[in-house]
C-alpha cells in the first residue's frame, strides 16, 4: 500500500495534510531545535525565519543519516513562542514539502522553549520505505 494522504479543509492553505496513513517502513523519531546562532556563530535571535529554515535544514540532515528525506516525515508538532508565527511557518513549510505531500501537523504556541532566544522547536516522525 502506498502512502496515503488525505486532506483536510486548510490542506493547500496551511501546508499540513489531515492524515497520513503508512504501512511498515522504519520509523525515526525526531526532535529538532532551532539553533540560536548561524554556522558563523551569528546570533539569530528575533530571526523567525532564519530559525524556521535551519531547523528544516537540521530535520533533512538527521533524516538523510537515517536514509530517507523530508519526504518521509509523516507528522511533526511543532513549537512555537508566539502565535503571529505562525503564517510565516506556514511559508517555510511549504518550501520544505515542494511536492504537496505535506505532513500531518499541530502548530502550538509555548511561553519559552529550551533558549531565551530560541523561537521555534520542531519533533516529528518519519517513516522510510514503507511504499
Amino acid at each position: 500500500m502506498p502512502r496515503q494522504y488525505f486532506e483536510g479543509p486548510a490542506t493547500k492553505s496551511r501546508g499540513f495534510s489531515a492524515a497520513v496513513v503508512t504501512k511498515g517502513g522504519r520509523i525515526v523519531w525526531l526532535a529538532v531545535f532551532a539553533p540560536h546562532t548561524d554556522e558563523n556563530g551569528n546570533s539569530l535571535a528575533g530571526d523567525f525565519i532564519a530559525q524556521a529554515d535551519a531547523t528544516f535544514r537540521r530535520m533533512a540532515k538527521v533524516m538523510e543519516q537515517a536514509g530517507g528525506t523530508l519526504e518521509d516525515v509523516v507528522t511533526m508538532e511543532v513549537f512555537v513562542t508566539d502565535t503571529r508565527l505562525s503564517d510565516r511557518f506556514v511559508e517555510v513549510r511549504k518550501k520544505y514539502f515542494p511536492s504537496g505531500n505535506y505532513p500531518s501537523s499541530a502548530l502550538i504556541t509555548v511561553a519559552g522553549l529550551d533558549h531565551p532566544d530560541m523561537l521555534i522547536e520542531i519533533k516529528g516522525i518519519g517513516v522510510i520505505g514503507d511504499e
